[in-house]
């Protein structure tokens, strides 16, 4: 029963589990096949899997999700859509009074204990997940840097050309183009996701309004 309860997160630990492998898996045999191409030595997974050339595809992948969530905790604050189900009724803007926070003299019995003290546990508590979402994104964005310049100054010192340092690396073509073709997919799904979810539905989502609910209206603004 505890794990039928869990079961959406479980769900998706698996299949990122999964998936991930997959990747390895693959990028290992790719890698390898270039290495060969090359005159070089094929490596192991262990290898592969901590390489930069592995680190930077998995980071590149992680930083644009985690801002793409960032971006969209923080901007359901204040902007809204009329008739998404992923947005606040229009007039909800803002962070709310404590009487619908549920917080301080308003919390329940069953409310997190942050929930209920002033001062600065309060506001990390308030905040905590925009704070997190950003933080892993910063971190990700961190590894795809780092691990980035390592491969380009692998591929500068293959063709006989200089290294560059990771400041001058953050200012390059390479780095951009490695993180704006992640950063514009990102954006588009969560756009696509506002706007459709106005007009279309499905039946038994909690990211869809009730299939008869009318286009206008929220989900909230439906029950």
């Amino acid at each position: 029963m505890r794990l039928r309860q869990h079961g959406l997160s479980i769900a998706f630990g698996l299949i990122f589990a999964l998936a991930l492998i997959g990747q390895s898996v693959a990028g290992l045999f790719e890698y390898n096949e270039r290495q060969l191409s090359h005159g070089s030595s094929p490596v192991t997974w262990i290898e592969f899997v901590t390489s930069s050339d592995f680190v930077v595809d998995v980071a590149e992948n992680w930083q644009s999700e985690y801002l793409q969530f960032a971006l969209f905790i923080l901007a359901t604050i204040w902007l809204v859509q009329k008739g998404s189900p992923e947005s606040k009724k229009p007039g909800d803007e803002g962070l709310g009074t404590d009487e619908e926070q549920l917080v301080l003299e308003h919390a329940r019995e069953d409310s997190p204990k942050w929930a209920k003290v002033r001062g600065w546990r309060h506001t990390l508590f308030s905040n905590s997940l925009l704070l997190v979402m950003g933080a892993i994104f910063l971190l990700s964005w961190l590894a795809q840097s780092i691990s980035g310049m390592t491969v380009f100054n692998e591929e500068q010192l293959e063709h006989g050309q200089e290294v560059i340092t990771w400041g001058e690396y953050l200012i390059s073509a390479d780095f951009w183009n490695r993180t704006l073709q992640n950063w514009q997919s990102e954006f588009l799904a969560v756009g696509s996701m506002i706007a459709l979810s106005i007009y279309l539905r499905q039946r038994g989502s909690s990211e869809s309004k009730p299939v008869g609910a009318p286009h206008h209206t929220s989900s909230l603004e439906s029950e």
